[in-house]
Formats: structure tokens, sequence, C-alpha cells
């Protein structure tokens, strides 16, 4: 079975409406303009994409942040590069980042709502998370960790009802491996350093992975790629930023042995 990860391409560009500019949307706009622009190069999403078609994996699966600042025509820049991807016939998971569910403005959640329904193929919608599915004999637990926050916060929570969810389906016996998927890292190494980035309420799912009770965290938000694993490919794995750093992860599950393999993939440009 395997898996090729990618995150974070942040398609950005101007304000598309007024509003915009009284609401956190002008502090992205302003990110994006002067520095983010000049940092993601979005013709790797359409390396990434031609990569994957060529790999042709079991699954994609894409941990967030598709746009700078969640507004439609940055959702349809990124669409655009990942359609032949979604008509490849290649199964795709992809949850919304921070910067994909940034403000309340219902255009902004309208758009990322739609994106999240056709990049999952339709089986299922945002307002249906959390759901499990198997894929090719791994079930994937799906999360939304992100929500709009104040001006300064880029920190994501792990609601309740989420964090319930998790723990549930990692009650019982294991029938195949358990892989989460969300946008932030589970396992936060610096927890004040990063106060306003972090996640929040992910204490216990930690605990399923240190027990292995789950198997694997698929996240994004860090730019840089890392894998936190141990001999057999347990822990989390960080995909990076695909338009920044030019990374992405394959990953094979080798049910025979048990094993996940890990493989940090640079493209080239």
């Amino acid at each position: 079975m395997k898996i090729i990860h990618f995150s974070d391409p942040h398609a950005g560009g101007p304000a598309e409406d007024w509003r915009a500019y009284i609401d956190k949307r002008w502090v992205g706009v302003f990110n994006y303009s002067f520095r983010r622009k000049f940092q993601h190069d979005q013709s790797m999403l359409t390396n990434a994409v031609d990569f994957i078609i060529r790999e042709k994996p079991d699954i994609a699966i894409c941990t967030g942040d598709l746009t700078s600042t969640g507004q439609p025509g940055e959702f349809e820049k990124s669409l655009k590069i990942l359609r032949p991807l979604c008509e490849s016939g290649i199964p795709m998971i992809y949850v919304p980042g921070n910067h994909d569910y940034y403000v309340k403005f219902r255009k902004c959640v309208d758009a990322m709502k739609s994106v999240f329904h056709y990049l999952n193929g339709g089986l299922f919608s945002f307002d249906d998370l959390p759901v499990m599915k198997n894929f090719s004999g791994i079930d994937f637990i799906i999360v939304n960790e992100s929500y709009p926050t104040n001006l300064i916060s880029s920190c994501g929570y792990l609601k309740k009802p989420f964090r319930d969810f998790v723990l549930e389906k990692c009650s019982g016996p294991k029938k195949a491996p358990r892989v989460i998927v969300g946008h932030y890292p589970l396992i936060e190494d610096k927890p004040f350093m990063r106060i306003r980035h972090r996640l929040w309420g992910q204490k216990k799912i930690v605990e399923l992975l240190n027990s292995g009770a789950l198997d694997l965290s698929l996240c994004g938000h860090m730019h840089m790629p890392y894998a936190k694993i141990d001999s057999r490919g347990r822990g989390e794995i960080c995909a990076g930023s695909i338009t920044r750093n030019s990374c992405l992860s394959v990953i094979e599950y080798l049910p025979e042995q048990d094993i996940f393999k890990y493989k940090k993939t640079i493209l080239e440009k």
C-alpha cells in the first residue's frame, strides 16, 4: 500500500472584496504580498501532481493550507493545478489548514467546503467530519483541527467531539493499521515557544500513538518536513511545504512485515 503525502502549497493573491480589509484576511494578504509569494513556487505543486500521477499510489493525501487567506480565488488557483490528480482515478484525502478556514465570512467558508467535498471525491462533506474511511486495508481517521482565530493566533484545536471520536475508534481490537490525518502536528516538542502555532487538545491522542493503538499521524503546518517515527515506521510524519521546500512524503505499508517505510522526496524544480 503506497501513500503520497503533500501539504501547504499556500496559493495567494490580493484582497477579493472590501470585507477583507476589516477581517483577518488583510493580515494574510499583507503576509503573502511581502513575504509568502517570494517563498512559495506554485510550479512545484504542478510537479507534485505530475509525480503522483506517474507513481500511481493507492492514495494521495493533502494536509491543508491550499491557500493563504481562504479566499475563493486562491482555492481556484490550487484546484486548477490539482484537477488532473482528481481526474486520474487516484483516491485523495484533503483536510483544511488554518489558512483555508481563515475567516467566518460565508463566501470563504463555502469555497473551502466546496473544494473539500470535491477533493475528497464526494465521499463525504466537511460537515460530516470526523470520519473514518478504509482505503486499501488502512483505516484513515480524518479530523478537522482548523478554525478561524484572532489576528495573532495560528493555533489549531482538536475539539472534544473529534477527540472522543478518535478515542472511540481506537478503543477496540485493531482490525487494520490506523492513520490519523490532520493539519497540525500532534507531537509538540516546544509547546511554550510555539504557543501561537500549536494544536490544543491533542494529549490523549498522543497517548494513543505512544501505546500503538494509533499507528501514524500525517500532518502539515510546519513547512520543513520531518519524521518522528520508530523502527517500524510508527509515529508522526510532517510532509513540509511542497511549494516552499519542494518536498513530499512517500510512505509504503508492508502488511507482511507490519511496517511503514518512509521516504522524504525532494522534487526537481
